[in-house]
């Protein structure tokens, strides 16, 4: 069927027309629209200033402070354990003089007391343990060490030094000794759970971490209660692991001393898989159990991990895992390596035998469109973690097959890009981490072998058939709901996968598809990961980037969209023949009865079979909450549609449609 679409040009002038005409009957229109309300300038928290640039951008005083790690520590499989030390660079580009540090030790969330167990939370432990003990904090100064006063509160820890760290790149370096007990399979994020061939240990938070001191608030210290995750610093972390020797381990980061915990075969195997776009099996299930995968060594190994540029490190250990790689292609001829390790409960083409080509395409992906992933190796790594992203690894679900494994990977490996590339504040604002990489993992799902996996919608019914659009329509028009602006912690339950993944998922659905074009979105949406990528946005860098980079006043989305739950229903109110002559067109009444606005497509359908679509920018409603306009059609008319492909967010689809 034939569709086209009439010119702004001619649409004026019809405009024009329908306002010097009579008023008609139906001019008394119910709605709770004000123009003034949604259009008024938007509060943003600050003014742009010399740190954060009016145009959303890093400005010419931003400052970043920096934390390298060299990290120690030892997995005692008897007493499920880690113990170790972190040797911490602390470098402080602050203005500021720092007489105290703050760091992060997110293992006390499992203690009795931890005030995470105190919130009604999905992420509340049901098992505990006694949490980060601390044996020593130690300033090395000279090659000497000595020691420093700590205070420890819930998960956080302030070091009390002795004399400040100077402003403007003065650096500190100091050491933490510490051991903890590993979570059993209650630990939500790192864990161990037994399988046929032995025990997995997913490790994650298992060093004190640096909070981050910035413009913003000075420290950091949000406390870690389960549903807001981390906010860190960026640094060079070379980490060393030792354990059983019959077992391996899949960690952030390059492998440094291969020739020292892998057999020849499997170093072999890794460099073809370097070289290969097909999956290559490192470590076989047949092998899993058959001693001379691993190396003749009796007692422990040490394995010997680095990553630059990060913001974290966690590592996957077990002697059950089967193991595979394959190439990552990257822009301008770019390598890395995508690998995955499971037990064998998991194989099968149906479940994880694909889970290196589901990560090595969702790389691919996300690097051509957006910004090309960074580190030299991408993990998948099998567990009861069921959906955990870190640099340079994800833990995902040992029981996910098709696409739920491969919506996981892409979802969690996208992590990589939101927060760990752009390292907004995930403890503060979920949003700008799970909203914008659903946003992304959407598109991925899309692409992947000519949509295999897609559509994927981040909603049940939307990914089984139905539409997106409706699917937000119930949160948003819940009054007891909270905004996307609300902490995360503060997000009950019910509402915290609509708010922190599907609405502002969603949203940038909007803002791409229907506001902007894709274009101007994606120019801008890449100039902010570009321009962000490895430092500390805030929202209001955000809006104001993707205002500059498209050149839109997007104040009246941010409002309604961000800040509020507006909802929208813009109503067909009626439709007709003017002067009862199809040649001299239709005229058209059209409402906005909410308080939210949206650009909207009126489609008229002819008798003939074909159809002819208009778009009205949202400046259709700047002051006017009733719409009157005469379209030219020049031939018989069947029906007109307001939002045909039912794209926007209307809360009563019922209004929409006249018959002629």
């Amino acid at each position: 069927m034939k569709i086209t679409t009439i010119s702004a040009a001619l649409l004026s002038l019809a405009v024009l027309s329908a306002q010097a005409q009579k008023k008609s009957p139906y001019d008394t229109v119910t709605t709770n629209y004000q123009p003034a309300a949604i259009f008024s300038t938007l509060p943003y928290t600050q003014n742009g200033n010399e740190v954060h640039s009016p145009n959303g951008e890093p400005g010419p005083k931003y400052w970043q402070n920096r934390v390298d790690y060299q990290l120690d520590v030892k997995l005692d499989t008897v007493a499920k354990t880690i113990s170790g030390a972190a040797n911490i660079s602390y470098t402080n580009n602050s203005p500021d003089a720092l007489q105290y540090l703050w760091l992060h030790l997110d293992q006390n969330t499992y203690k009795k007391d931890a005030r995470s167990n105190f919130v009604v939370t999905a992420f509340a432990a049901p098992g505990h343990t006694e949490g980060y003990q601390i044996e020593s904090v130690s300033m090395l100064q000279n090659g000497k060490l000595t020691k420093l006063a700590y205070v420890i509160t819930d998960t956080r820890m302030q070091v009390r030094l002795p004399s400040a760290v100077t402003p403007k790149g003065g650096k500190i370096n100091f050491v933490v000794k510490y051991h903890y007990t590993i979570p059993g399979n209650f630990g939500g994020r790192t864990d161990y759970v037994d399988t046929k061939n032995g025990k997995i240990y997913e490790i994650a938070q298992f060093y004190p971490r640096m909070c981050v001191y910035d413009d913003m608030r000075g420290w950091d210290t949000a406390p870690f209660l389960g549903s807001g995750e981390f906010y860190l610093e960026y640094g060079d972390i070379d980490y060393k692991v030792t354990l059983p020797a019959d077992m391996i381990v899949a960690g952030s980061g390059e492998l440094v001393n291969p020739s020292q915990v892998l057999t020849s075969t499997q170093i072999s195997r890794l460099a073809a898989a370097k070289n290969s776009d097909k999956t290559v099996m490192i470590r076989t299930a047949a092998e899993v159990a058959d001693p001379a995968s691993r190396p003749a060594v009796k007692g422990n190994l040490t394995w010997h991990f680095k990553m630059l540029n990060t913001r974290d490190v966690a590592f996957g250990a077990s002697k059950a895992y089967i193991w595979d790689a394959a190439r990552v292609n990257l822009p301008g001829g770019k390598k890395s390596l995508a690998m995955s390790v499971y037990p064998v409960e998991s194989t099968g083409n149906d479940a994880w035998g694909r889970a290196t080509e589901y990560l090595k395409g969702s790389i691919e992906y996300f690097s051509e469109k957006w910004f090309v992933y960074p580190y030299p190796v991408a993990v998948n790594e099998a567990g009861i973690a069921g959906g955990m992203e870190y640099p340079g690894i994800v833990f995902d679900g040992i029981s996910d097959k098709g696409k739920d494994l491969f919506w996981v990977t892409a979802h969690e490996i996208g992590h990589n890009w939101f927060p760990m590339i752009v390292g907004s504040d995930e403890r503060r604002f979920a949003w700008m981490d799970e909203g914008f990489n659903t946003f992304i993992d959407v598109y991925a799902s899309d692409i992947f072998n000519k949509g295999e996996y897609g559509p994927k919608r981040d909603s049940e019914y939307a990914e089984n058939g139905g539409n997106p659009a409706d699917e937000i329509i119930p949160f948003i028009s819940d009054p007891e709901a909270p905004t996307l602006m609300a902490q995360p912690d503060a997000i009950a339950e019910k509402y915290r996968h609509p708010f922190t993944y599907f609405k502002p998922a969603f949203g940038l659905i909007l803002l791409r598809e229907q506001i902007l074009g894709k274009d101007r979105f994606d120019y801008a949406f890449r100039n902010y990961i570009h321009k962000w990528a490895y430092k500390h946005p805030q929202p209001d860098d955000f809006f104001r980037s993707m205002e500059n980079g498209a050149g839109e006043d997007l104040g009246w989305f941010w409002k309604g969209w961000f800040y509020n739950n507006y909802k929208l229903d813009i109503a067909l109110i009626d439709a007709r023949y003017a002067d009862k002559d199809h040649s001299k067109g239709i005229k058209v009444t059209v409402a906005n009865k909410e308080l939210m606005v949206m650009p909207f497509t009126v489609e008229v359908k002819f008798k003939d079979g074909s159809k002819q679509r208009t778009y009205f920018p949202v400046e259709t409603w700047l002051q006017q909450k009733v719409a009157r306009f005469t379209l030219p059609t020049g031939q018989d008319v069947e029906s007109v549609t307001v939002d045909p492909d039912n794209a926007l967010p209307d809360i009563n689809r019922k209004n929409n449609l006249k018959t002629l």
